[in-house]
Protein backbone atom coordinates (compact mmCIF):
# COMPACT_ATOMS: atom_id res chain seq x y z
CA UNK A 1 0.00 0.00 0.00
CA UNK A 2 3.06 2.66 1.01
CA UNK A 3 4.12 2.03 -2.79
CA UNK A 4 0.68 2.77 -4.43
CA UNK A 5 -0.02 5.96 -5.29
CA UNK A 6 -3.29 7.29 -3.29
CA UNK A 7 -6.04 9.78 -4.96
CA UNK A 8 -8.07 11.82 -2.69
CA UNK A 9 -10.78 14.12 -2.98
CA UNK A 10 -9.85 17.96 -2.65
CA UNK A 11 -9.71 20.08 -0.74
CA UNK A 12 -6.50 18.80 -0.08
CA UNK A 13 -5.26 21.80 1.83
CA UNK A 14 -6.58 22.15 4.96
CA UNK A 15 -6.95 24.70 7.69
CA UNK A 16 -7.38 25.28 11.49
CA UNK A 17 -10.31 28.23 10.09
CA UNK A 18 -13.33 27.62 10.82
CA UNK A 19 -16.63 29.17 9.67
CA UNK A 20 -17.10 30.36 13.62
CA UNK A 21 -13.59 31.90 14.01
CA UNK A 22 -13.69 33.99 10.23
CA UNK A 23 -17.49 35.17 12.09
CA UNK A 24 -15.38 36.27 14.81
CA UNK A 25 -12.62 37.89 13.53
CA UNK A 26 -15.47 40.35 11.91
CA UNK A 27 -17.18 40.44 14.92
CA UNK A 28 -13.86 41.78 16.28
CA UNK A 29 -12.77 44.17 14.19
CA UNK A 30 -16.56 45.48 13.94
CA UNK A 31 -16.30 45.91 18.31
CA UNK A 32 -14.51 50.14 18.08
CA UNK A 33 -17.28 50.90 15.77
CA UNK A 34 -20.24 49.31 18.00
CA UNK A 35 -18.73 50.93 20.96
CA UNK A 36 -18.49 54.36 19.51
CA UNK A 37 -21.96 54.06 18.11
CA UNK A 38 -23.18 53.19 21.83
CA UNK A 39 -20.92 56.39 23.12
CA UNK A 40 -23.08 58.47 20.55
CA UNK A 41 -26.01 57.48 20.18
CA UNK A 42 -26.54 55.26 23.33
CA UNK A 43 -30.06 53.76 23.59
CA UNK A 44 -30.45 54.45 19.87
CA UNK A 45 -27.61 52.19 19.01
CA UNK A 46 -27.92 49.77 21.39
CA UNK A 47 -31.54 49.18 20.30
CA UNK A 48 -30.88 49.16 16.80
CA UNK A 49 -28.24 46.43 16.71
CA UNK A 50 -29.95 44.19 19.14
CA UNK A 51 -33.35 44.24 17.41
CA UNK A 52 -31.37 43.48 13.97
CA UNK A 53 -29.39 40.76 15.28
CA UNK A 54 -32.20 39.10 16.98
CA UNK A 55 -34.14 39.19 14.11
CA UNK A 56 -31.58 37.62 12.04
CA UNK A 57 -30.76 34.97 14.27
CA UNK A 58 -34.30 34.39 15.18
CA UNK A 59 -35.16 34.01 11.26
CA UNK A 60 -32.30 31.47 10.85
CA UNK A 61 -33.46 29.30 13.34
CA UNK A 62 -37.07 29.00 12.31
CA UNK A 63 -36.37 28.78 8.39
CA UNK A 64 -33.99 25.99 9.30
CA UNK A 65 -36.47 24.10 11.96
CA UNK A 66 -38.78 24.17 8.69
CA UNK A 67 -36.62 22.97 6.83
CA UNK A 68 -35.52 20.12 8.61
CA UNK A 69 -31.82 20.97 8.74
CA UNK A 70 -28.98 21.21 11.20
CA UNK A 71 -29.21 24.69 13.50
CA UNK A 72 -26.35 26.45 12.72
CA UNK A 73 -26.67 29.95 14.10
CA UNK A 74 -23.67 29.42 16.59
CA UNK A 75 -21.53 29.73 14.19
CA UNK A 76 -22.05 33.49 14.20
CA UNK A 77 -23.24 34.02 10.20
CA UNK A 78 -27.16 34.98 11.40
CA UNK A 79 -25.31 37.12 13.92
CA UNK A 80 -23.05 39.19 11.75
CA UNK A 81 -25.68 39.56 9.15
CA UNK A 82 -28.07 41.16 12.13
CA UNK A 83 -24.73 43.64 12.78
CA UNK A 84 -23.82 44.70 9.35
CA UNK A 85 -27.31 45.31 8.59
CA UNK A 86 -27.50 47.72 11.69
CA UNK A 87 -24.71 49.64 10.80
CA UNK A 88 -26.45 50.45 7.32
CA UNK A 89 -29.53 52.01 9.30
CA UNK A 90 -29.67 55.54 10.39
CA UNK A 91 -29.31 55.72 14.47
CA UNK A 92 -33.28 57.19 14.43
CA UNK A 93 -35.09 54.80 12.74
CA UNK A 94 -38.32 52.89 14.82
CA UNK A 95 -37.87 49.79 16.47
CA UNK A 96 -39.48 48.08 13.61
CA UNK A 97 -37.33 49.01 10.87
CA UNK A 98 -34.49 46.60 12.07
CA UNK A 99 -36.76 43.51 12.92
CA UNK A 100 -38.32 43.50 9.59
CA UNK A 101 -35.13 44.28 7.97
CA UNK A 102 -33.43 41.43 9.76
CA UNK A 103 -36.25 39.13 8.86
CA UNK A 104 -35.69 40.05 5.20
CA UNK A 105 -31.93 40.17 4.95
CA UNK A 106 -31.99 36.41 6.34
CA UNK A 107 -35.03 35.60 4.46
CA UNK A 108 -34.51 36.82 0.86
CA UNK A 109 -30.85 37.15 1.45
CA UNK A 110 -29.59 34.00 2.17
CA UNK A 111 -31.79 30.87 2.91
CA UNK A 112 -33.99 31.68 -0.19
CA UNK A 113 -31.32 31.02 -2.28
CA UNK A 114 -30.64 27.79 0.17
CA UNK A 115 -28.42 28.87 3.32
CA UNK A 116 -25.00 30.01 4.06
CA UNK A 117 -22.76 29.74 1.07
CA UNK A 118 -25.34 29.78 -1.53
CA UNK A 119 -26.56 33.14 -1.71
CA UNK A 120 -25.11 35.20 -4.37
CA UNK A 121 -25.85 38.95 -2.99
CA UNK A 122 -24.91 39.79 0.23
CA UNK A 123 -28.04 39.14 3.22
CA UNK A 124 -26.89 42.80 4.78
CA UNK A 125 -27.26 44.56 1.68
CA UNK A 126 -30.12 42.81 0.20
CA UNK A 127 -32.33 43.47 3.82
CA UNK A 128 -30.89 47.15 3.18
CA UNK A 129 -32.30 47.57 -0.09
CA UNK A 130 -35.48 46.20 0.83
CA UNK A 131 -35.89 48.85 3.47
CA UNK A 132 -34.86 51.18 1.68
CA UNK A 133 -37.32 50.97 -1.61
CA UNK A 134 -40.20 50.27 0.68
CA UNK A 135 -39.75 52.88 3.37
CA UNK A 136 -37.63 55.93 1.92
CA UNK A 137 -38.73 58.92 3.87
CA UNK A 138 -37.63 56.74 6.96
CA UNK A 139 -34.35 55.63 5.76
CA UNK A 140 -33.53 58.97 4.30
CA UNK A 141 -34.70 61.09 7.42
CA UNK A 142 -34.03 59.44 10.33
CA UNK A 143 -30.57 61.16 11.04
CA UNK A 144 -29.73 62.72 14.14
CA UNK A 145 -28.42 66.16 13.99
CA UNK A 146 -25.30 66.75 11.38
CA UNK A 147 -21.51 67.32 12.47
CA UNK A 148 -21.17 70.93 14.35
CA UNK A 149 -19.02 72.56 11.37
CA UNK A 150 -21.87 72.11 8.90
CA UNK A 151 -24.53 73.14 11.18
CA UNK A 152 -25.34 75.57 8.64
CA UNK A 153 -26.22 73.30 6.22
CA UNK A 154 -29.28 71.58 6.04
CA UNK A 155 -28.81 68.43 4.48
CA UNK A 156 -28.15 64.97 6.51
CA UNK A 157 -24.94 63.81 5.60
CA UNK A 158 -21.72 64.96 4.31
CA UNK A 159 -22.30 63.22 0.76
CA UNK A 160 -25.20 65.17 0.63
CA UNK A 161 -23.61 68.80 1.39
CA UNK A 162 -21.04 67.37 -1.69
CA UNK A 163 -23.68 66.86 -3.83
CA UNK A 164 -24.82 69.88 -3.56
CA UNK A 165 -21.54 71.73 -3.99
CA UNK A 166 -21.28 69.98 -7.34
CA UNK A 167 -24.64 70.69 -8.84
CA UNK A 168 -23.47 74.49 -7.32
CA UNK A 169 -26.69 74.87 -5.33
CA UNK A 170 -24.54 75.29 -2.15
CA UNK A 171 -20.96 77.52 -0.87
CA UNK A 172 -19.67 75.97 1.52
CA UNK A 173 -15.58 74.59 2.75
CA UNK A 174 -16.17 71.09 3.28
CA UNK A 175 -12.53 70.01 4.65
CA UNK A 176 -13.83 70.90 7.92
CA UNK A 177 -15.43 67.91 8.23
CA UNK A 178 -12.30 65.53 7.88
CA UNK A 179 -11.55 65.51 11.25
CA UNK A 180 -15.01 64.65 12.91
CA UNK A 181 -14.98 61.73 9.61
CA UNK A 182 -12.21 60.28 10.82
CA UNK A 183 -12.90 59.75 14.58
CA UNK A 184 -16.73 60.86 15.32
CA UNK A 185 -18.86 61.24 12.94
CA UNK A 186 -22.60 61.65 13.90
CA UNK A 187 -23.90 62.49 10.45
CA UNK A 188 -24.64 59.41 9.23
CA UNK A 189 -25.80 55.72 9.35
CA UNK A 190 -24.42 53.63 12.48
CA UNK A 191 -21.73 52.00 10.22
CA UNK A 192 -20.31 55.69 9.48
CA UNK A 193 -19.12 56.65 12.75
CA UNK A 194 -15.30 56.30 12.27
CA UNK A 195 -13.36 56.27 9.15
CA UNK A 196 -10.58 55.68 11.02
CA UNK A 197 -11.93 52.24 13.15
CA UNK A 198 -13.18 50.83 9.83
CA UNK A 199 -10.24 51.30 8.50
CA UNK A 200 -8.15 49.46 11.45
CA UNK A 201 -10.84 46.73 11.58
CA UNK A 202 -10.59 46.16 7.72
CA UNK A 203 -6.87 46.00 8.09
CA UNK A 204 -7.29 43.54 10.98
CA UNK A 205 -8.89 41.54 8.46
CA UNK A 206 -6.65 41.64 5.76
CA UNK A 207 -3.79 40.75 7.92
CA UNK A 208 -5.91 37.52 9.49
CA UNK A 209 -6.31 36.66 5.39
CA UNK A 210 -9.89 36.54 6.59
CA UNK A 211 -10.68 39.04 3.43
CA UNK A 212 -8.48 39.75 0.21
CA UNK A 213 -6.85 42.90 0.32
CA UNK A 214 -7.65 43.00 -3.79
CA UNK A 215 -10.96 43.84 -3.55
CA UNK A 216 -10.60 46.55 -0.81
CA UNK A 217 -7.88 48.64 -2.22
CA UNK A 218 -9.06 47.80 -6.19
CA UNK A 219 -12.50 49.68 -4.84
CA UNK A 220 -11.00 52.65 -3.07
CA UNK A 221 -8.58 53.01 -5.59
CA UNK A 222 -11.24 53.03 -7.87
CA UNK A 223 -13.03 55.51 -6.08
CA UNK A 224 -9.60 57.72 -5.69
CA UNK A 225 -9.03 57.48 -9.43
CA UNK A 226 -12.21 58.86 -10.63
CA UNK A 227 -12.77 61.28 -7.65
CA UNK A 228 -9.70 62.79 -9.41
CA UNK A 229 -10.46 62.19 -12.89
CA UNK A 230 -13.73 64.28 -12.16
CA UNK A 231 -12.46 66.94 -9.90
CA UNK A 232 -14.36 65.91 -7.32
CA UNK A 233 -13.55 66.26 -3.35
CA UNK A 234 -11.60 62.94 -3.04
CA UNK A 235 -11.45 62.59 0.81
CA UNK A 236 -15.32 63.48 1.06
CA UNK A 237 -15.55 60.74 -1.12
CA UNK A 238 -13.48 57.89 0.85
CA UNK A 239 -14.01 59.23 4.26
CA UNK A 240 -18.10 60.30 4.14
CA UNK A 241 -20.62 57.99 3.81
CA UNK A 242 -20.67 53.77 3.68
CA UNK A 243 -17.58 53.28 0.88
CA UNK A 244 -15.06 52.07 4.22
CA UNK A 245 -17.96 49.68 5.86
CA UNK A 246 -18.67 48.68 1.85
CA UNK A 247 -14.92 48.22 0.78
CA UNK A 248 -13.49 46.28 3.99
CA UNK A 249 -17.08 44.47 5.82
CA UNK A 250 -19.42 44.13 2.58
CA UNK A 251 -17.54 44.14 -1.11
CA UNK A 252 -15.18 41.48 0.42
CA UNK A 253 -17.34 38.65 1.68
CA UNK A 254 -15.89 35.51 0.89
CA UNK A 255 -19.96 33.93 -0.71
CA UNK A 256 -20.21 37.04 -2.61
CA UNK A 257 -17.26 38.13 -4.64
CA UNK A 258 -14.97 36.35 -6.99
CA UNK A 259 -12.88 33.26 -5.96
CA UNK A 260 -10.01 34.08 -8.65
CA UNK A 261 -7.54 36.70 -7.73
CA UNK A 262 -7.57 38.60 -11.12
CA UNK A 263 -11.61 38.54 -10.78
CA UNK A 264 -11.31 40.08 -7.52
CA UNK A 265 -9.72 43.20 -8.77
CA UNK A 266 -12.40 43.62 -11.28
CA UNK A 267 -15.11 43.13 -8.84
CA UNK A 268 -13.29 45.78 -6.71
CA UNK A 269 -13.12 48.58 -9.78
CA UNK A 270 -16.56 47.25 -10.88
CA UNK A 271 -17.66 48.13 -6.96
CA UNK A 272 -15.91 51.57 -7.15
CA UNK A 273 -16.82 52.37 -11.31
CA UNK A 274 -20.40 52.11 -10.36
CA UNK A 275 -20.57 54.06 -6.64
CA UNK A 276 -18.83 57.32 -8.82
CA UNK A 277 -21.73 56.67 -11.40
CA UNK A 278 -24.26 56.91 -9.24
CA UNK A 279 -22.99 59.88 -6.86
CA UNK A 280 -21.58 61.78 -9.45
CA UNK A 281 -24.97 61.32 -12.42
CA UNK A 282 -28.14 60.52 -10.46
CA UNK A 283 -29.67 62.49 -7.69
CA UNK A 284 -28.70 59.72 -4.59
CA UNK A 285 -25.57 60.87 -3.32
CA UNK A 286 -24.40 57.64 -2.04
CA UNK A 287 -24.07 54.69 -4.11
CA UNK A 288 -22.25 51.66 -2.13
CA UNK A 289 -25.27 49.70 -1.58
CA UNK A 290 -26.38 49.55 -4.95
CA UNK A 291 -22.92 49.05 -6.76
CA UNK A 292 -21.94 45.71 -4.05
CA UNK A 293 -25.34 44.45 -5.32
CA UNK A 294 -24.78 45.14 -9.24
CA UNK A 295 -22.16 43.61 -9.29
CA UNK A 296 -22.60 40.50 -7.01
CA UNK A 297 -24.93 39.95 -9.68
CA UNK A 298 -21.49 39.25 -12.32
CA UNK A 299 -19.97 37.44 -9.62
CA UNK A 300 -20.14 34.04 -11.48
CA UNK A 301 -19.07 35.99 -15.41
CA UNK A 302 -15.99 37.64 -13.58
CA UNK A 303 -15.04 33.66 -12.49
CA UNK A 304 -15.61 32.48 -15.40
CA UNK A 305 -13.52 34.87 -17.92
CA UNK A 306 -10.47 34.81 -14.85
CA UNK A 307 -10.09 31.18 -14.17
CA UNK A 308 -5.88 30.58 -14.29
CA UNK A 309 -4.54 28.40 -16.69
CA UNK A 310 -5.00 24.67 -15.45
CA UNK A 311 -1.47 23.82 -14.34
CA UNK A 312 0.46 21.87 -17.26
CA UNK A 313 -1.93 22.63 -19.97
CA UNK A 314 -0.29 23.97 -23.00
CA UNK A 315 -2.34 26.46 -25.28
CA UNK A 316 -2.96 25.10 -28.93
CA UNK A 317 -1.67 26.90 -31.42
Amino acid sequence: MDSQLIVSAPPHIKSGETIGKLMGWTFLALLPVVLLDIYLFGGCAIRIISLSMIAAIATETLILRYRHMPITVIDGSAALTGLILALTLPPNVPYWIPLVGGFLAVFFGKQLFGGLGYNIFNPALVGRAMLFVSWPEIMSSSWFAPLRELDAITTATPLAALSQVRAGTLVADLSVVYKPLLFLNRGGCLGEVSALMLILGGLVLIVRKVTDWRISVSFIGTVIFLSFLARTNILLNILGGGLLLGAFFLASDPVTSPITRSGRVVFGIGCGSVVMLIRLYSGYPEGVMFAILFMNAFVSLIDKYTKPRKYGLVKAE
